[in-house]
């Protein structure tokens, strides 16, 4: 019986593809330009390019809001006030994972989420990336409609 679970496991966690509603082409583009953040705020990239889990979507909040239910290679682009703590959290198996993060004023800021093996089901984390490797992931991912979240 136990084989079967963890058969039925592997075959949720790496087969299939979620999707959510993605936005245009040319929005896209434009978030891809990395342009600085409106005055007085910081730049939020989130962005999810894991092989792991590609038939799982995870939401993922900022300070408690909803900013849209991720799939496998999209990002979202979002602002921030910058100069304070926001807190990004996503959803897990069990309870959300969350990541606080200081965000200086008038600059980008990528997030990485990546689905990582769970008991029952594939849950999510955040890590902080380096602009350049953010970017450079970023570029190869279309941008998610944000505001969508399954909780």
């Amino acid at each position: 019986m136990r084989k079967i679970a963890v058969i039925a496991l592997m075959s949720v966690l790496f087969t299939g593809c979620a999707s959510v509603k993605m936005e245009s082409a040319e929005a896209s583009a434009q978030a891809k330009k990395f342009s600085p953040p409106s005055p007085g705020n910081s730049g939020l990239y989130v962005y999810r390019d894991s092989f792991v889990g590609k038939a799982l979507k995870k939401d993922i909040w900022i300070d408690g809001k909803c900013l849209g239910e991720s799939a496998p290679d999209v990002f979202f682009r979002t602002e921030v006030t910058g100069g304070k703590e926001h807190e990004i959290a996503t959803e897990s198996e069990f309870s959300p994972n969350t990541l606080k993060l200081m965000f200086e004023t008038g600059k980008n800021y990528f997030v990485r989420q990546y689905i990582k093996m769970g008991a029952f089901v594939g849950g999510a984390n955040l890590e902080v990336m380096p602009e350049a490797e953010g970017k450079k992931a970023v570029t190869a991912l279309g941008l998610a409609a944000p505001g969508t979240c399954s909780k």
